[in-house]
């Protein structure tokens, strides 16, 4: 199956709306080869499991009594947005945009994900030692937000300049939304002290007992 890239003509034309772009982006993932495969899975399972995490987290608390702060379901909101939207955005990665992001872009991904994943990791260490870790998250966020800024501006280079697709353009967008709602709530969270944190420990390790 051979990659498709929408034209103006696809996208101005009066029979083609969202779904039948969103629908053609997706259908892509046909072409995948297994070294394809093994890269989206292997992302997808780093992220989707961060969802799985802090939403079975967040959800325990609640149902065992614990009393969050509205801020802090923020986080896997966040964390959803950014996720999904992550799943549709790889795929053209892989199929569509291969090519280009073999100049460069590819890159940056990389130092995306040496500095978000490495940020979350920091932030939980906070939990027990924040006068150690807390500086090194900030940093690590403060640098996530700057490769994935300049990932943005990528997609708007290539999207001016080759008149490319926009359902990428709109994943990408809603990934970036999605990391700073996360991240910033995540912070809030931090500086509170973690409220309900430590409730919702006490609560898994009485379950577990």
């Amino acid at each position: 199956m051979t990659t498709r890239v929408l034209t103006e003509s696809d996208t101005t034309h009066r029979g083609a709306g969202v779904l039948r772009e969103i629908w053609q982006y997706l259908a892509n993932i046909g072409s995948f080869k297994p070294t394809d495969w093994l890269r989206y899975l292997s992302w997808m399972s780093t992220i989707f499991g961060l969802l799985i995490a802090t939403v079975s987290f967040t959800v325990f608390g609640y149902v065992n009594g614990v009393d969050w702060p509205g801020y802090v379901w923020w986080v896997p909101v966040g964390n959803f947005l950014f996720a999904a939207s992550l799943a549709v955005d790889d795929i053209g990665h892989r199929t569509i945009y291969k090519s280009q992001l073999r100049r460069g872009e590819a890159y940056v991904h990389q130092m995306i994900v040496a500095t978000a994943v490495p940020s979350i990791v920091f932030l939980c260490l906070c939990y027990q030692h924040p006068q150690v870790f807390s500086m090194v998250a900030l940093g690590f966020t403060i640098l996530s937000f700057f490769y994935s800024a300049l990932d943005e501006a990528m997609h708007w280079h290539r999207y001016l300049t080759q008149k490319l697709d926009r359902v990428e353009m709109w994943a990408h967008f809603v990934a970036i939304v999605g990391h700073v709602v996360m991240v910033s709530a995540w912070w809030q969270w931090f500086n509170a002290g973690y409220p309900g944190v430590t409730e919702t420990i006490d609560k898994i390790i009485a379950l577990a007992a």
